[in-house]
């Protein structure tokens, strides 16, 4: 739990957030959004006993447009604080990727996000605590799908001495983003290699002791996008299994690459609108027990003429398992697969303009990258309560 300190502020600057936008809501230099998210998941088959988890996401976030605020040109600040609380539903399921794209560790309130971002002609530059996944290794199309693979290749996910710069906890950085003209575009980022925000225990790490995460991403977006994105840490990392002379664990450097693409199969924005989208990641598998994986799918915008808002998504991944973490599960007495897949269907409709209902079904093979286990199918029941101030409150 955070101290009283950090608990104490955070309770403060989410109250002022508030205040300030409703003080400001006529203002368009600020522009507020809230979010609540909760979700029912439990596995239907596949383990026992069976069981279901409840869990929910608050995001509050602000930007602040500081060139009509007070006259700074081409610059904006951004804060974002998230609350997590509730279950574990991969408690039950065993799984290494996860079900659940809101499941937390440790249930906190934290500030996610706050950088300030500086335009400087075809440029700009963000520094402060930034999510790396928000511009970095994301595809559009995948936004829809529960399962968090969707979100950040695995490889890259369970990197880093506690996790890169992603939900739920980002680290200070710097990003610079080159628009090239025509779609095309360059970014790069430096981040602490080690995640923590107000709200974690120890908060924001100043000293980057454990060396940064460096990261570049480039390619052209438009109805096709194509990118390609490399990543490594300065620091090394320990071996997941070799052991040097004194018995420690050999240090590796933990690097990768990914490449990701997305295209409009059909329809248009006033029309059902067909989308696929295609990504594989790689990297050095000796530190984390990713080798790479791939995630593929389908996302229909408006598949139902009659209901503007409803989506439909279908998800296939996999995370292909390093021979180091297969040989430590055979030696602990399992029987290691390649890998471990998944396959995810899921709808989403607005019921009102500000509550949305999602039924979702996934099943996963190999869960935990054991061969023995059986198959798991899990369903899930996401609701999205849209809490922001309309022009018109």
């Amino acid at each position: 739990m955070p101290s009283r300190p950090q608990a104490a502020w955070l309770a403060g600057a989410t109250a002022a957030l508030l205040s300030a936008g409703a003080a400001a809501a006529d203002e368009p230099a600020l522009s507020l959004a809230a979010l609540y998210t909760a979700d029912v998941s439990g596995v239907t088959s596949g383990v026992r006993p069976r069981a279901g988890r409840y869990l929910d996401n608050l995001d509050l976030t602000a930007d602040l447009d500081l060139e009509k605020a007070v006259g700074w040109r081409g610059a904006t600040l951004h804060a974002y604080a998230l609350n997590n609380s509730g279950g574990a539903p991969n408690d039950v399921a065993g799984t290494l990727q996860g079900v659940d794209n809101i499941e937390v560790a440790t249930p906190r309130l934290r500030l996610f996000e706050l950088w300030l971002e500086q335009g400087v002609g075809q440029a700009s530059v963000r520094a402060g605590l930034y999510n790396l996944n928000s511009e970095f290794y994301a595809n559009e199309s995948a936004g829809l799908l529960l399962n968090p693979s969707f979100g950040i290749g695995s490889e890259l996910a369970a990197t880093g001495p506690n996790g890169p710069s992603i939900f739920p906890s980002t680290s200070l950085g710097v990003r610079v983003n080159m628009d090239l003209g025509e779609g095309r575009y360059a970014r790069a980022a430096v981040l602490n290699a080690k995640s923590g925000v107000l709200g974690d225990p120890g908060g924001v790490d100043w000293s980057f002791g454990n060396g940064v995460l460096t990261i570049a991403e480039a390619g052209i977006e438009g109805p096709t996008r194509i990118s390609i994105g490399a990543w490594r840490y300065t620091d090394r990392q320990d071996d997941i299994r070799s052991l040097d002379r004194a018995g420690d664990p050999v240090r590796r450097r933990a690097q990768g690459a990914y490449v990701l693409g997305e295209q409009r199969m059909f329809g248009s924005e006033d029309t059902t609108e067909g989308h696929v989208f295609l990504r594989v990641g790689v990297s050095d598998g000796a530190t984390t027990p990713f080798r790479g994986g791939w995630q593929a799918g389908v996302l229909i915008a408006r598949p139902l003429a009659s209901r503007p808002d409803s989506q439909l998504s279908f998800g296939l991944q996999q995370g292909v398992l390093d021979r180091k973490f297969r040989d430590n599960l055979r030696d602990a007495g399992g029987k290691p697969a390649r890998a471990e897949s998944g396959v995810e269907l899921t709808y989403s409709d607005k019921l009102t303009r500000r509550i949305t209902l999602q039924p979702d079904l996934q099943w996963i093979h190999h869960a935990g990258g054991d061969r023995d286990s059986k198959d798991r199918v899990i369903a899930a029941l996401r609701l999205k309560i849209d809490l922001s101030p309309s022009p018109a409150e």
